[in-house]
């Protein structure tokens, strides 16, 4: 029978992702709104942006994080085009968005000294061949492909090149282990349901001084420039962005950090996105029609959870246009270069009670299709 109960929000994309319960943009300061954001208002808001993520993060000592343009992407071409090039690089994806990474290496970087490692979706590549003597550029949690690395292991703590991170579905809900990291990039969309359009850029002392050491052979634009005359812009890290903002968004992520506090700090995000896997998990274990497309549970995204069904890639179209017609969730198919599926975000800005009314629907559709 159809389900009576549907979930009071039914926003589970995976970017931009849904806003933090109880959210109400009427609460929002915004007293910076209309003022420059290089007026003393507008600085000390993305001044706080900036330390307020190091502080609830708990960053090491000397690691500085910057708000910069063009969501997580943005963040991560910055990064590369300031700092590759000096030393070989080993690139690791496994799905489309790491994927991209490598093809920005290798076809408009041109890097020649590349070692491209790879999966197939659902799976990691074998992380035992990384050469951390290299710059390594991997993504922590591939949100297209739900499929995390367990830990950072694998990364030499005595490590002569830099590692590249793209954590943009992985901060604020997975355990990341910061001083194997030298350069962390992410959105304000996804695990925080920020707004979307800013990166965050969170930079290694070493990755700080391979700014100040090394330049590129190739010319850059004024967007990704973090030097003048050689040195560190450390303004940037003070709240002086490249380009100007949105305020709008600006204030909207502090309400999310705040959030975050309020709920006791990033052990509790990480904790409620767990806890909706798990409640996935669950439901999952007891169905042979439905599961997830990372088969090992140790590098299951507890994020962007990708679940294939034994359904026809047509029949899966049907059980996502019918959820939504129901109106129980929202932009939940699968990646357009990921295997037919389901893509369903658990992240800490999901409720629990959601998901849990959210199951039944999964195999009412199943049934009215299979």
């Amino acid at each position: 029978m159809q389900p009576s109960v549907k979930p009071a929000n039914p926003n589970f994309s995976s970017g931009p992702c849904a806003k933090r319960p109880g959210y109400d943009v009427s609460q929002l300061d915004l007293s910076v709104l209309g003022r420059s954001h290089r007026a003393p208002i507008g600085k000390k808001a993305l001044e706080k942006a900036c330390v307020d993520t190091a502080k609830i993060l708990g960053l090491p000592e000397g690691y500085r994080v910057a708000v910069v343009p063009a969501s997580d992407t943005g963040a991560m071409e910055m990064a590369m085009w300031s700092m590759l090039g000096e030393r070989p690089v080993d690139v690791v994806y496994w799905e489309s968005f790491g994927q991209g990474w490598a093809t920005d290496i290798t076809k408009q970087l041109k890097l020649k000294d590349v070692k491209v490692l790879s999966a197939d979706y659902g799976q990691l590549p074998d992380l035992t061949q990384v050469n951390c003597d290299h710059d390594v550029v991997f993504t922590w949690n591939g949100t297209t492909s739900g499929v995390k690395v367990a830990n950072a292991d694998w990364i030499s703590a005595q490590r002569k090149g830099l590692t590249f991170c793209d954590a943009t579905s992985a901060v604020f809900a997975q355990e990341m282990d910061w001083a194997k990291l030298d350069v962390i990039t992410y959105s304000w969309q996804k695990v925080l349901g920020g707004e979307g359009g800013h990166g965050m850029l969170i930079l290694s002392p070493r990755a700080a001084e391979r700014l100040e050491s090394y330049t590129p052979a190739w010319p850059l634009p004024k967007i990704f420039r973090m030097t003048s005359g050689g040195k560190l812009t450390e303004d940037l890290f003070l709240g002086a962005t490249i380009n100007t903002p949105s305020m709008l968004c600006v204030v909207d992520y502090l309400d999310a950090l705040q959030w975050v506090e309020s709920i006791g700090g990033v052990t509790a995000t990480i904790e409620r996105s767990k806890q909706n896997l798990a409640t996935l998990a669950d439901f999952i274990a007891e169905r042979d029609w439905i599961d997830f497309l990372a088969s090992d549970p140790a590098i299951r995204s507890n994020t962007s959870v990708c679940l294939s069904l034994k359904l026809s890639t047509e029949q899966v179209k049907q059980v996502i246009k019918l959820l939504e017609q129901q109106q129980v969730a929202y932009d939940i198919g699968a990646y357009r270069d990921a295997p037919a599926g389901l893509r369903i975000w658990c992240g800490a800005t999901i409720e629990n009670q959601d998901l849990q009314d959210l199951l039944p629907w999964l195999e009412w559709a199943y049934e009215q299709v299979k």
